[in-house]
């Protein structure tokens, strides 16, 4: 039985609450009577009883957007307005306008937006009597709920003022009855009221305010903006820290063959020069010489000696389509004329690194990402002054910074090894082994001239020259250079390479700095070459 009145009771004050039929009128002219119904749908239903002094007019401004807190702002709905008696109404998008004229007019109108979201209750917030042009006599206003309101709150005067109301408070039957006279124009009565958490829906929408602290507050879209950066950043970080743990993995050499049908084949056709940007990322003195010793053995330069420690280079064959665009630039680089001295050569850029990125064994990734950040922070600025001075949100603008700076920062820990630059290296590794553990003995004379000459650019790019000429330099099974010319004849012809290969090096490196040495390293970002 007692449950049962219990249930009972929000019911008979719903049904206690006046209706539009029974709104009471007010009894002194210039005077408001404002009945409040929070619905179970969590609008507000607003019925107001004005009476207007006959031969005069009074126009009341509704404010659809009030301030919630110091930096959010309250975004109010108005709906289903009706007048009975002489009045007119005008909504636009920042308010709705009530122009009554003399005699008493019942304005009927349904809020969307009164009810906010507090510790364990529900606050809806509405201001009674604000933004009329005319002084009140008397205000008087009922509040009614599902529920009785735990706690209350009404304050009357100028707006942000925080003066209580002279009469305001909950009577035996649950019902709120507000009470103030002599409201001067422009002045508002605000009334709060807390009610149980659950009690009917949350239906408040909050705005930054039109100040730099509103835009700048943090709301539901940018805590939304920044989790989302943050799950991206964390992805990110997962996804780099697999890359470089995948580049800096211990590298098992692959084996190779270089003689294949008895032609010889390199690892996926890479040339000489491509070695050096493979393992260490960039191109130096080395790699160039190594290219112009892989256009001397393919017969496109000649190679004579001039003294005992000079050589003379001359055009043998025209460049063909053999020739990729970086091995055209050293040719007519190296031999502007018909011939030149190894003595007169000086570095140049090649454009190997091109080639190599072209080949797809490295990537631009890091220095394209780096691009985009930038990009992206200069968007994010930008868009933070925009919404800053217009709608708010203006941390939003702080998050594309942030994924900015991220990018700019993370780009510079990429490697730039791709998957088939990482294979290639493991097989470079596995020529490298090869050239430095030759065998030539188990070479015919025919392989033992092709291979010697052929796989010597690469052993001058992996830094085993030495052991490989050496090795085929012994008496009895020296093979001959056919593309060098030297009046030394058998293992001193062959050992007589070693200074040529020497000499290019060192007028390469003039400009450089030093020699790099041979080494699996995760190469940087390439630079240009």
């Amino acid at each position: 039985m007692r449950r049962t009145v219990f249930l009972l009771i929000p019911a008979l004050l719903l049904a206690l609450t006046p209706t539009a039929s029974a709104q009471d009128l007010p009894t002194l002219p210039q005077s408001a009577e404002v009945t409040l119904k929070v619905q179970r749908d969590g609008s507000l239903s607003v019925t107001e009883a004005v009476s207007v002094p006959e031969g005069t007019s009074m126009t009341r401004r509704i404010a659809l957007r009030a301030p919630a807190d110091d930096d959010q702002d309250r975004l109010l709905t108005v709906r289903d307005l009706s007048i009975e008696g002489a009045g007119s109404s005008e909504t636009s998008a920042d308010a709705v306008t009530l122009d009554l004229r003399g005699g008493t007019s019942i304005v009927q109108y349904t809020v969307d937006g009164a009810v906010g979201a507090g510790r364990g209750v529900e606050r809806v917030t509405w201001d009674l009597a604000g933004g009329w042009d005319t002084r009140l006599e008397l205000v008087r206003a009922t509040f009614a709920a599902p529920r009785v309101p735990d706690a209350l709150t009404c304050l009357a005067g100028p707006p942000g003022t925080a003066t209580p109301c002279g009469a305001a408070q909950i009577d035996h039957s649950g019902l709120t009855r507000v009470q103030v006279p002599n409201l001067a124009a422009g002045q508002r009565v605000e009334l709060t009221a807390e009610l149980p958490g659950g009690t009917v829906p949350v239906t408040e929408r909050l705005v930054p305010s039109k100040t730099v602290a509103g835009a700048i507050s943090a709301s539901a879209p940018v805590w939304w903006a920044w989790g989302a950066f943050a799950v991206l950043l964390l992805a990110a970080l997962a996804l780099v820290a697999f890359l470089r743990r995948r580049d800096a993995a211990p590298v098992v050499p692959m084996p190779v063959d270089l003689l294949s049908d008895g032609q010889f084949s390199s690892p996926d056709g890479v040339l000489p020069g491509h070695v050096g940007p493979l393992l260490t990322g960039r191109a130096d003195a080395v790699d160039l010489a190594a290219t112009v010793l892989d256009l001397c053995v393919r017969n496109y330069i000649w190679v004579s000696e001039d003294g005992p420690r000079d050589w003379v280079l001359v055009r043998r064959n025209p460049p063909d389509e053999q020739l990729g665009r970086f091995e055209r630039t050293v040719y007519e680089a190296v031999l502007p004329g018909e011939s030149a001295k190894v003595s007169s050569l000086a570095p140049f850029q090649t454009g190997v690194l091109a080639d190599v990125l072209r080949r797809r064994w490295l990537s631009r990734r890091g220095a394209k990402l780096a691009r985009a950040g930038a990009r992206l922070c200069l968007y994010g600025v930008f868009l933070t002054v925009l919404l800053t001075f217009t709608v708010g949100y203006a941390q939003l603008g702080l998050v594309v910074i942030a994924c900015g700076v991220a990018l700019s920062l993370g780009s510079r820990l990429l490697p730039a090894r791709t998957t088939s630059g990482l294979l290639l290296r493991r097989r470079l590794l596995g020529l490298r082994a090869r050239l430095a553990a030759p065998d030539p003995a188990r070479l015919t004379a025919a392989d033992r001239e092709l291979l010697f000459s052929r796989a010597l650019p690469y052993a001058l790019a992996l830094g085993e020259a030495d052991q490989w000429v050496t090795a085929f330099a012994a008496p009895g099974r020296s093979p001959q250079a056919y593309w060098y010319g030297t009046v030394a004849e058998g293992p001193a012809a062959v050992a007589a390479t070693s200074g040529f290969t020497a000499a290019l090096v060192a007028a390469f490196a003039s400009a450089h700095h030093g020699v790099r040495g041979i080494r699996p390293d995760a190469p940087r970002d390439p630079a240009p070459a």
